[in-house]
């Protein structure tokens, strides 16, 4: 048994939804999130950029005592997971689009990937497209400007209403009929894509299986805590500290949220 926090980092307040899913199936558990918003969003940042940031962010959980690290973004696993993996001693879970559920699942055999350009054009992607996607036609759409939106705050707007509009229709007038997100800020825009897509449209994303694969990993190096009351969280972001809040829409006392510039 190990009471040390699980350490959580993403491109900004995104990977939130995956701390969600952790903190649902695992309550007793501690987390450190960091929320790296002065340099989201990393799909836009070359291969380097993206290493450099998730080492940068490894370390500070890791001088904290964290017992394992997800890496709550797309993006920095697939540039930067076996690195991670590779250099440092602590288990890692990552990231990546749920294209295999959606594959087995499909009956138009056509899904649609809305994602970052760094997490579309990675050798991780094309390799999972490629052993779990045979036959099946994979609509590649980049999420450009999506990630600023919700890192801004602005999940209500007509502008960012438009914008998910331009992405989604072509993919729908192709006859897709998964839609699967390939980035952990985007279940924020569920509520506004269940606005515009028909009811035969199934959304996924990665929440609940990476939930699963931490439970199982930290069960496999006995790792879970012995604690039986509330886990306790604390979140840093080097950008709003009020959008951050917003987003978890808690005022719980259990999870505090404060600024810091790393």
């Amino acid at each position: 048994m190990d009471d040390r926090h699980i350490g959580i980092f993403d491109s900004g307040i995104g990977g939130t939804s995956i701390w969600g899913e952790i903190q649902e199936l695992l309550p007793y558990e501690s987390c450190i999130y960091l929320a790296d918003s002065k340099n989201a969003p990393y799909g836009e940042k070359s291969e380097e950029r993206i290493l450099e940031l998730s080492i940068k962010n490894t370390e500070y959980l890791l001088s904290q005592g964290c017992k394992l690290i997800v890496v709550a973004c797309n993006t920095a696993t697939t540039n930067a997971i076996d690195y991670l993996r590779n250099n440092y001693s602590v288990p890692f879970i990552g990231i990546e689009p749920a294209i295999k559920p959606a594959a087995i699942n499909s009956k138009s055999k056509i899904v649609g990937v809305l994602a970052t350009k760094g997490t579309l054009s990675s050798s991780l992607f094309h390799s999972t497209s490629k052993n779990h996607a045979a036959g099946i036609t994979v609509l590649e759409q980049r999420g450009t400007g999506l990630v600023e939106m919700i890192e801004n705050g602005n999940l209500e707007s007509d502008q960012l209403y438009q914008l998910l509009e331009q992405y989604i229709m072509p993919m729908l007038d192709k006859g897709m009929d998964y839609l699967v997100l390939g980035c952990t800020h985007y279940p924020y825009l569920i509520p506004m894509l269940k606005k515009m897509l028909p009811e035969h449209v199934t959304i996924i994303d990665s929440g609940q299986a990476v939930a699963r694969q931490t439970k199982m990993v930290l069960d496999k190096y006995d790792l879970l805590t012995s604690k039986v009351e509330l886990g306790k969280h604390q979140f840093y972001t080097n950008g709003d500290v009020n959008v951050l809040a917003t987003i978890l829409n808690t005022t719980k006392s259990n999870i505090n949220i404060s600024f810091k510039d790393f």
